[in-house]
């Protein structure tokens, strides 16, 4: 997806993003016509009989960022900083989201078998320090996640699931690096070292470390990228020939292959929930399924496919509930040609409907502003393209990469988006397999001046602040038209007078019952 890809020789096409080696493969078709409408508001949402919902400020929707620490993408923006340096870079990143709304970051922790964490079972990574296995002299991890809860945000931890190192010479490894303690888990390919997927201890492996991170530190979800199988380049053949024979039981290869990511995927997902119910764990795949030259459920794309060149098949995850949610990475124009947004969209739509599976699409912030297509040369594409999603209740939400473009808003296109779209802030969409429930509502609501003050409620982690307009229509509970605020703490300052209504809302933004407040003007 975003980190170190190798070229991509699928079918005609390659789109080289700027800043990083990122490289895309779609090959060839036609666009695929026009969204369904929006017939009814999203399953989440509590419709009032004075209310319709406005689509352009829904009240659930997910808005986050991915910070990329391989190869010092986003954070650290090197190695070798101060703890004092590192953390005033990330408070810098997630104040840009915060001043555009954003309520979600996507932190890489795991880039390749290492730790950005204090950890038992993996090295540190080199991306802090610039030395694999060295103590930065502090654990990142409690304190990263501090800021963005502060901030209203959710942490998901970002895990590369098979990556084992960036460089395939086991010399330069730690000694406590698992691939050198168990080199034949590991496959070279090309000038890197990959944990072989069919192997049953890799996926105890990976679990293991997946669950220590949740077991250990506060976070509220476990993302994997769209790293598996490795892409196909120049490395040759992915030499996993001998477990192939032990384990494959008669099936063909790729389905083998597929097999072993379903069945990672699936340990995962039980073992997070197990330790903690409420951490959500999903995955960002590659924007291509399947092409529907290669299957009629496919969709109306050509060239590369993370069905059949890296074994990854999301469809069977939604179907299985084996993820709480997918974010495709639609890293495409309305208009490409091969691989359109207007395409792709409908198709994610359309996989995840009737499944509780949510979606949220990945969007390509890092590609405004490249010249190789006339698209990304225009300020408005990534705001059009959430635009378009309003036509499909199942879309919940975006995510963009990465967060450094946060900072320098390439034609001020991520702006657009927030003046666009992000005028209001946004709860988060509720997954109720998650748990958790409304907590008591606010207590003791009072206004002095402009400043509202209630009694903290046992079990709330925020609170929503909304302002009922002089009609008196109470639309709180169907969209976001009148949320002005989502605070941390039990007070809120009142840009004006008027009526306000006050909810609680816990981890998950199950929201309780609203209590009434007026401030009067002064």
């Amino acid at each position: 997806m975003r980190t170190g890809r190798p070229l991509l020789a699928a079918a005609a096409l390659a789109v080289v993003a700027t800043g990083a080696a990122y490289t895309f493969g779609p090959g060839a078709v036609a666009d695929q016509g026009k969204a369904k409408a929006q017939k009814k508001p999203a399953a989440d949402t509590v419709v009032t009989a004075a209310c319709t919902p406005d689509a352009r400020h829904p009240k659930r929707q997910l808005r986050g960022v991915w910070i990329a620490t391989v190869q010092n993408i986003d954070w650290p923006s090197r190695t070798g900083l101060s703890a004092e340096r590192q953390k005033a870079e990330y408070v810098k990143l997630l104040d840009a989201a915060a001043k555009r709304k954003f309520n979600a970051v996507f932190v890489q922790v795991r880039p390749a078998s290492d730790a950005l964490y204090k950890s038992s079972i993996e090295p540190w990574t080199r991306f802090l320090t610039g030395t694999a296995g060295k103590d930065p002299g502090w654990d990142p991890l409690p304190w990263l996640i501090e800021e963005s809860h502060k901030r209203g945000m959710e942490f998901h931890a970002w895990f590369n699931p098979y990556r084992a190192s960036y460089d395939a010479d086991m010399s330069k490894l730690p000694a406590n690096h698992p691939a050198k303690r168990h080199p034949g888990w590991t496959v070279k390919y090309g000038d890197r070292l990959y944990y072989n997927p069919g192997l049953p201890q890799v996926r105890e492996h990976v679990t293991k470390v997946v669950t220590d991170v949740v077991k250990r530190y506060d976070v509220d979800g476990v993302h994997f990228d769209d790293y598996f199988y490795p892409y196909p380049g120049e490395g040759g053949t992915f030499d996993d020939a001998a477990a192939f024979t032990k384990y494959g039981k008669g099936k063909k290869l790729a389905d083998w292959r597929r097999q072993n990511v379903n069945k990672l995927i699936a340990q995962v997902d039980e073992a997070v929930h197990a330790t903690k119910q409420h951490v959500k764990f999903g995955v960002s795949p590659f924007g291509i399924w399947r092409n529907k030259s290669d299957d009629p459920s496919g969709s109306a794309t050509g060239g590369m496919s993370a069905y059949d060149s890296i074994f990854a098949d999301a469809r069977a995850w939604i179907k299985a509930g084996t993820v709480d949610y997918v974010m495709p990475q639609l890293y495409w124009s309305r208009g490409h040609k091969t691989a359109s947004y207007k395409a792709l969209a409908p198709w994610w739509a359309d996989a995840v409907e009737g499944s509780g599976v949510h979606l949220y699409i990945g969007q390509a912030l890092y590609r405004v502003g490249a010249r190789d297509e006339a698209a990304w040369t225009k300020p408005g594409e990534l705001s059009a393209h959430l635009t378009l999603n309003r036509r499909h209740e199942q879309i919940r939400g975006d995510v963009y990469f990465s967060a450094k473009q946060l900072l320098t808003n390439p034609l001020g296109a991520i702006d657009q988006v927030a003046k666009t779209h992000y005028r209001r802030p946004a709860l988060l969409p509720l997954m109720k397999e998650r748990g958790g429930q409304a907590p008591a509502k606010p207590a003791g609501v009072k206004a002095a001046g402009t400043a509202v003050t209630w009694t903290a409620s046992p079990g709330a982690r925020s609170y929503a602040v909304y302002r009922m307009p002089k009609s008196g229509d109470d639309c709180h509970t169907t969209d976001a038209r009148n949320l002005v605020a989502v605070v941390n703490g039990p007070s809120f300052t009142a840009p004006s007078a008027g009526t306000y209504l006050v909810t609680s809302l816990d981890r998950l933004h199950n929201e309780s019952k609203a209590v009434k407040v007026k401030v009067d003007p002064v």
